[in-house]
Order: C-alpha cells, then sequence, then structure tokens
C-alpha cells in the first residue's frame, strides 16, 4: 500500500470517530431525532445545492468561495447525521475503503 494512504488511514480511524461522535451529541441534543431516511435525502439536497454552485462557476459565473464553502458544510454536516442514523461508523469504513482501492505504490 502507498505510504501515503496508510497515513491516511490511520489518520481517519484515529480521528473521525470522536469528530462523528461530536455530531451526534450536538444532533441528539439540539434536534428532533429523523431516520436516516431523512438524512439520505438530506445529504443529497445539500449535495445537489453544492453542484449547482460548481456548476455556475463552471459556466462562468463568479461565486463567492465562502458560499461553497458553506454548501460543502453542509454536505460534511449532512453526511455526518446520515451516518450516525445509520449505525455507520465512518472512520473504519473509509479506512477499509481505502484499503481497496490504495495503489500499491
Amino acid at each position: 500500500m502507498h505510504p501515503l494512504c496508510a497515513e491516511l488511514q490511520r489518520a481517519t480511524q484515529r480521528n473521525l470517530p470522536e469528530v462523528q461522535h461530536g455530531f451526534d451529541d450536538y444532533q441528539r441534543e439540539c434536534f428532533l431525532a429523523r431516520p436516516a431516511e431523512f438524512f439520505a435525502l438530506e445529504l443529497c439536497g445539500e449535495a445537489g445545492e453544492l453542484a449547482n454552485l460548481v456548476k455556475k462557476q463552471w459556466k462562468g459565473r463568479a461565486i463567492d468561495a465562502h458560499h461553497l464553502a458553506d454548501e460543502a458544510a453542509d454536505v460534511f454536516i449532512a453526511l455526518m447525521n446520515y451516518c450516525n442514523a445509520a449505525g455507520i461508523e465512518l472512520g473504519p469504513a473509509v479506512a477499509d475503503k481505502l484499503s481497496r482501492i490504495a495503489p500499491s505504490k
């Protein structure tokens, strides 16, 4: 496995669980409980909003970088909420995926 991929795997397994569990605590304390399907749809919607901005930018329209970052953050939050509601531990899932797609060197 490529050394950079191996380090990324370790960092993902080391750091992502804390972030994910923090989002779970925040969601449970501050918002209504929702099923995983709700968050899957929310994730699609947020990714669509980001994609629409990128499409406009690609067509030559000026898009504020802060707006892009805001939408990217929405996608990340929706992904955390989906994983938590679906019982997916994202750190190990990402590490496993990296091991399967990583080039040998």
